[in-house]
């Protein structure tokens, strides 16, 4: 029986956002020295005296402990970063460009400056999400001033926001594109501890690695905009699309992830790599149309409940006034990126409403982005004050249960419109409700 030793490794870590900074204290966690870089000096700063910049469960505690035990470090300097470190990760932005396709400026800014700086061989790894054939051009621009050893991996990651510790450190499987062995190598110690348990560690070539991402996270935000469309037609045909799910879930070859309707997908994942892969297509002469229709599907069904609370206002909400609970995306993150509520603040200001929202944890991004568009509550209940009626847009656990009777005792009237399928929907008849969610038209009816 052959005993796994985990072998320590330098490791660089490129970009401190929620992938970065992941990616760096995991790696630390199992051992390994690393070194974070970021150009925001403040930022490093926070980092460096132990302060976490982002919100992620179960973070905050290893990353604490990697830096008080030396081996989680940060730094505005490359160079100092890279100079020891045998393998340099890129968890670098990628945002959408002006005509929808990755702009890949911050990827390839940095591999042209590590071609300036770089001795000895390296492995550089592209953590972020790239167009097929990024490595290319991280491993061209590399060689325009560096003439030494290297190998450039695609290595993408598959981490749930509110998910990615337990998604890092045990993860189903581990995709890494390279031709060389000798990186090849370097790879497999390196996630070795992190496949104890025999999840696969998939060796493919670059391409096929930086497409299998974009095929992952546009094959979910496809089974989300399905089931969206079902919850359409149940709320159509008097069908409970809780029923339908459960239905269709139990049938292993569709699974019961990402099955539930609710008010659109956002996040950084799934709206720019699905816009992204349109992109490509259209770049090799493709047609992408299901990925056209996921994006115009989706769209809409982000602004489906507010034409729910215009319907049941006549059409006229000037004046009105609405709590919204939940700001983020997803539950258990900070990240507003797409996220649905913003559409949905967008459309009820405009149409002359005024909000009071709460989030347990991205309001201060909120405020940072729209600043005082809304008013911001200090618990959930406080931000039924006054209201007319709330909309949920997020599935926070702490919103699954609220005290009934406070609530009415806040609001000016019983009425939920309901984003995300919280309640039973006869409970809230029972309790004098009006009550409409997606895709269950009894509630639509209360």
């Amino acid at each position: 029986m052959f005993k796994i030793i985990n072998i320590k490794v330098k490791i660089a870590v490129v970009g401190t956002g929620y992938v970065g900074l992941v990616t760096g204290t995991c790696f630390a966690e199992t051992g390994n020295n690393v070194t974070c870089v970021d150009i925001d000096s403040f930022k490093v700063e926070k980092l460096t005296n132990g302060r976490i910049t982002i919100y992620e469960p179960g973070l905050e505690k290893i990353f604490l402990r990697n830096i008080n035990e030396g081996r989680l470090k940060f730094t505005t300097n490359l160079e100092e970063a890279v100079e020891d470190a045998e393998i340099i990760f890129l968890a670098l932005p990628t945002p959408p460009g002006a005509d929808g396709s990755a702009d890949l400026k911050y990827v390839l800014g940095v591999a042209d400056h590590l071609g300036k700086i770089l001795k000895g061989y390296k492995v550089i790894v592209n953590k972020s999400t790239v167009p097929v054939g990024t490595a290319d051009k991280v491993s061209a621009a590399i060689a325009k001033n560096y003439n030494g050893a290297y190998d450039v991996v695609s290595n993408p990651e598959f981490l749930r926001e509110g998910g990615k510790l337990d998604d890092f450190m045990k993860p189903d499987r581990v995709v890494v594109g390279t031709s060389s062995e000798r990186a090849k190598k370097l790879m497999s110690d390196l996630y070795a501890p992190f496949v104890r348990q025999g999840n696969p560690v998939i060796f493919m070539d670059e391409r096929s690695s930086e497409l299998t991402k974009y095929a992952a996270n546009s094959f979910l935000a496809t089974k989300i905009s399905f089931m969206n469309e079902i919850a359409q037609l149940c709320e159509r045909m008097g069908a409970d699309v809780n029923m339908v799910r459960r239905g269709i879930g139990s049938d292993d070859r569709i699974g019961k992830r990402f099955l539930f309707p609710g008010i659109g997908y956002g996040g950084s994942c799934f709206p720019k790599d699905v816009q992204a892969l349109i992109m490509s297509s259209d770049e090799v002469g493709y047609d992408f149309e299901i990925l056209k229709a996921v994006e115009k599907v989706n769209a809409n069904q982000k602004i489906h409940l507010v034409e729910k609370i215009k319907a049941y206002y006549n059409n006229n909400l000037q004046g009105k006034h609405f709590a919204l609970w939940g700001l983020a995306f997803k539950p258990n993150t900070d990240d507003i990126r797409e996220a649905p509520a913003l559409s949905i603040i967008d459309a009820l200001t405009s149409a002359g409403a005024t909000v009071t929202a709460y989030d347990p944890e991205a309001m201060p991004n909120v405020k940072a982005q729209i600043g005082d568009k809304i008013k911001y509550a200090e618990n959930q209940y406080q931000a039924l004050e006054g209201s007319s009626a709330l909309i949920i847009a997020t599935e926070w656990s702490e919103f699954r249960t609220p005290d009934f009777e406070m609530m009415a005792q806040q609001t000016k009237n019983k009425i939920i419109f309901d984003g995300r399928n919280l309640f039973d929907v006869y409970k809230m008849r029972e309790l004098g409700y009006h009550y409409e969610s997606i895709g269950r038209a009894e509630s639509n009816k209360a």
